[in-house]
């Protein structure tokens, strides 16, 4: 059972106490921002800054020229913060010297900075619009440069496990700047066939007609937000079962085949996998068959209990029987009663998970700090 907390490098580096406060915390691990996207976050003791503003996803490790001179896309350095050419290092010898153990959490495919400089690499949807936020992991492209951070992060540090998350598409939800969609009321099925990407790859990975497939989505789509008519309540309805297949079908042999060969080069550590067992979902936490890794299991399962308690202790205990892959729960500590985190995680570990990250250790108020550490007790 390991209890860990997610963190952020601009948490440690520049603040000597940090790693002291989340080792006060009991937990045992801590999953490290390594490469990220774009985020505004508090940092509420640290001694030169209270809010940092990381305007673009960026590369927190040491960014080695020599490495991604072939590449085509290539990580952009930090500029917030506390200056450091090696934040991912500075952040992992504090933790480490406090007798903590640190995950690489590497996203993958979420980056409006590179997405911006190569549109072409991001996912196109059924009207020939692009998610800019959103590279897809069906380009060789952005397939060589995401194993290249993995490649990268194993090669420079000496950290026993990676947390992949946006290992595949994200889709309609997730997310562009000041957002002015929910007006539209678009069903949840209505922005899954938003989500399926038709750009040049994943239509040659596509076992089906990809224009006809994008017609009949944009005439879906069109008739849920013109004429209040639902697109169904899923992907088999919507396009049929044969197509929906074709589109899981794809999705599974990409999001597999990344995992095996981040696997394979990340061998010696353990590779966790942010994931939720449906197929029909795009965003951070892939979906896919838990069951459907055949050469390269990952070694564990992040499955996301943010949502309503009942609903996260039902996605852990379907999860936990539908694989012998260990499952950990990533609990969000941010919420609107932490005073339940205790109960929760009880909860979680009853219905199957072999450990929890509790989201955010860096964001995490006293009084949040405080439940965080009465949940690792109760677990204990």
């Amino acid at each position: 059972m390991r209890n860990g907390v997610f963190a952020y490098t601009w948490d440690l580096v520049g603040d000597p106490d940090t790693a002291a406060r989340f080792a006060d915390l009991g937990a045992d691990t801590v999953t490290l921002q390594a490469s990220y996207h774009s985020v505004r976050a508090t940092t509420a003791w640290h001694p030169r800054h209270r809010v940092v503003h990381a305007e673009h996803a960026a590369a927190y490790f040491r960014l080695r020229p020599e490495s991604w001179g072939g590449l085509r896309l290539q990580p952009p350095a930090p500029s917030w913060g506390v200056e450091d050419e090696d934040r991912f290092g500075t952040a992992t010898a504090a933790l480490t010297a406090v007798g903590l153990r640190t995950e690489a959490w590497v996203v993958l495919t979420h980056s409006s900075a590179l997405g911006g400089s190569a549109p072409d690499l991001t996912v196109r949807n059924a009207y020939g619009e692009r998610f800019g936020y959103a590279l897809c992991p069906a380009q060789p492209d952005v397939w060589e440069y995401a194993l290249m951070l993995v490649r990268e992060i194993c090669e420079q540090y000496d950290v026993p496990a990676l947390v992949l998350e946006a290992c595949g598409w994200l889709g309609f939800e997730h997310g562009s700047h000041h957002e002015k969609t929910s007006g539209a009321d678009l069903s949840t099925c209505a922005k899954d066939l938003l989500s399926i990407c038709l750009c040049p790859a994943c239509a040659r990975g596509l076992s089906v007609d990809v224009d006809e497939l994008a017609a009949d989505i944009r005439t879906t789509i069109d008739r849920e937000l013109q004429d209040g008519i639902p697109a169904g309540q899923n992907l088999v309805e919507a396009l049929g079962r044969d197509r929906a297949q074709a589109v899981y079908d794809h999705r599974r042999q990409v999001i597999t085949g990344l995992v095996a060969e981040a696997a394979s080069i990340a061998r010696g550590r353990e590779v966790l996998l942010m994931a939720t067992d449906d197929p029909q979902v795009t965003g951070p936490d892939v979906g896919v068959d838990l069951t459907a890794f055949e050469v390269q299991r990952p070694d564990g399962f992040v499955v996301k209990c943010w949502d309503d308690e009942e609903a996260a202790i039902a996605r852990v205990k379907a999860a936990a029987a539908r694989t012998d892959v260990p499952i950990v729960a990533n609990v969000n500590a941010l919420g609107e009663r932490p005073a339940e985190l205790p109960a929760l995680a009880a909860r979680l570990v009853a219905a199957g998970a072999s450990g929890l990250r509790y989201y955010h250790g860096g964001l995490a108020s006293p009084a949040r700090q405080a439940a965080i550490r009465a949940a690792v007790e109760e677990v204990q």
